[in-house]
């Protein structure tokens, strides 16, 4: 009998102890993420702060950084402020190391901007890769046509985006129209199921074209 009330204590324990463990492991990755961000954030303007200061205060410059955005945002949303963006735009597009990593990543963050997902991305998407019996989500970018110059046929491909890394590094892979098949998942819920690793992904998937 005593040995059956352990027994019974052990689990009740263990299961108690690893719903807690489940609770709390999101919400302290959550604000390690956070914790990580804001002294990632302050530490860019550390260096600027302590020369005028002479020393550090802890958080200016993540504040800083916040209402410098903020005012970038304001100075973004105006005819007056888009025409000294551009200027400044055209500018960095006439270096050319600089062109490549600029023009790279401002496609790449306009790709996951919420206002340009109708002209950046067209469908939540699967397609078997990268062999033969293994599927990979992705995202349509592209449709391509090419001209054969011997025979004169044309190939019809689409471009599809594979994320491999959370959402930002992937790869571009492309594929025959018929080995892509179209979901209803709308673009939003795709992206979050990326970033959720497949969790939030539904029970059902309905193909739609």
């Amino acid at each position: 009998m005593p040995h059956r009330r352990t027994f019974s204590i052990r689990a009740t324990f263990k299961r108690r102890f690893l719903a807690g463990l489940l609770v709390s492991i999101p919400a302290i990755a959550t604000f390690l993420i956070i914790g990580w961000f804001f002294d990632f954030v302050d530490g860019l303007l550390k260096p600027f702060f302590y020369k005028i200061l002479g020393y550090h205060v802890k958080g200016l410059g993540f504040i800083s950084a916040i209402i410098l955005i903020f005012i970038i945002g304001i100075i973004a949303t105006n005819v007056i402020g888009r025409k000294i963006i551009e200027f400044l735009e055209k500018i960095l597009l006439k270096i050319p190391l600089l062109k490549g990593i600029y023009t790279s990543i401002k496609q790449l963050v306009d790709a996951f901007s919420p206002e340009r997902h109708g002209s950046a991305f067209k469908k939540f998407v699967i397609v078997e890769y990268p062999k033969s019996g293994v599927y990979a989500f992705g995202f349509l970018t592209k449709e391509h046509t090419i001209k054969s110059e011997k025979g004169g046929g044309e190939t019809f491909l689409r471009a599809v985006y594979i994320p491999t890394n959370l959402l930002y590094f992937g790869e571009i892979a492309l594929f025959r129209d018929e080995e892509v098949l179209y979901t209803d998942i709308p673009i939003d819920e795709g992206i979050k199921i990326i970033l959720s690793g497949g969790i939030a992904t539904p029970a059902r998937i309905s193909e739609s074209k």
